[in-house]
């Protein structure tokens, strides 16, 4: 199950609507492969920015791909936990450091997109310069097979993607945006039988689709879907009237 996600995963605030342009939109795709043939027949010619992590078949798209932060830091932390406790070391410089990124975008979350991108590059960016000096540094100092050296490893990789965040006050530092939306559907595959065909897996990912788009729209699924069934039939309108991010559809079904 593919997912694809824009804009943020928690309903707008009052005024908020004006800072955020890009519609709360998550779309599950049914896939019988991983293949990276299924991205790029998804994505067609689109060139802009995808925020991936380090899965290589997005390599083969025509997009601008943004590395995640969360991804690289979690290669340091599951070292930190194996640490001797007291003990510090590289992977503790590292998350100290990655953590200085976090706090920068913790400070900026709610400003418009352009003061973002002004404040990423007065502070974010002399920080990741920082970090990539460390990292060839360290590079020639650690086993490459150790844990601390694949953790290295894998951050020189990624570096292109993972500094092209600052680029655009609209990308985010991680792909938790799209982490979060797939949980929905690995807990219910967990839970019941997902499906035994092809056809139910792609109405499971239809029918996720609009439950989870309306969720971060602010809507109460329910009310949605009641609101679907009664307009859909002989609706001769334009469609996107019916967007769970509609004004008009919002202001009748939101939550509470």
């Amino acid at each position: 199950m593919w997912v694809y996600c824009t804009g943020s995963d928690s309903p707008p605030d009052k005024g908020e609507s004006k800072k955020d342009k890009i519609p709360r939109i998550v779309i599950y795709d049914y896939k019988n492969s991983r293949s990276s043939q299924c991205v790029n027949e998804y994505l067609q010619a689109y060139t802009g920015y995808v925020q991936v992590d380090g899965y290589g078949g997005y390599e083969n798209t025509q997009t601008t791909l943004v590395g995640c932060w969360t991804h690289a830091r979690r290669k340091f932390t599951d070292i930190k936990k194996a640490q001797v406790k007291g003990k510090t070391g590289k992977a503790d410089w590292a998350i100290n450091h990655i953590q200085k990124l976090y706090r920068i975008e913790k400070e900026i979350k709610d400003k418009w997109p352009e003061e973002k991108y002004k404040i990423r590059q007065e502070k974010s960016q002399s920080l990741l310069e920082e970090f990539k000096k460390w990292l060839d540094k360290s590079v020639q100092h650690v086993p490459p097979t150790s844990s601390i050296g694949k953790a290295v490893a894998y951050c020189i990789r990624q570096w292109p993607k993972l500094k092209r965040y600052i680029e655009s006050g609209e990308l985010n530092i991680d792909n938790n945006r799209a982490e979060r939306a797939i949980k929905p559907f690995v807990i219910g595959r967990k839970n019941w039988m997902f499906a035994n065909t092809e056809n139910g897996a792609t109405a499971s990912a239809l029918l996720y689709s609009i439950i989870e788009t309306a969720k971060a729209n602010g809507l109460s699924p329910f009310d949605y879907l009641k609101l679907l069934f009664e307009r859909l039939p002989g609706y001769s309108g334009d469609m996107k009237d019916l967007m769970p991010w509609n004004c008009a559809v919002t202001e009748s079904i939101s939550k509470g």
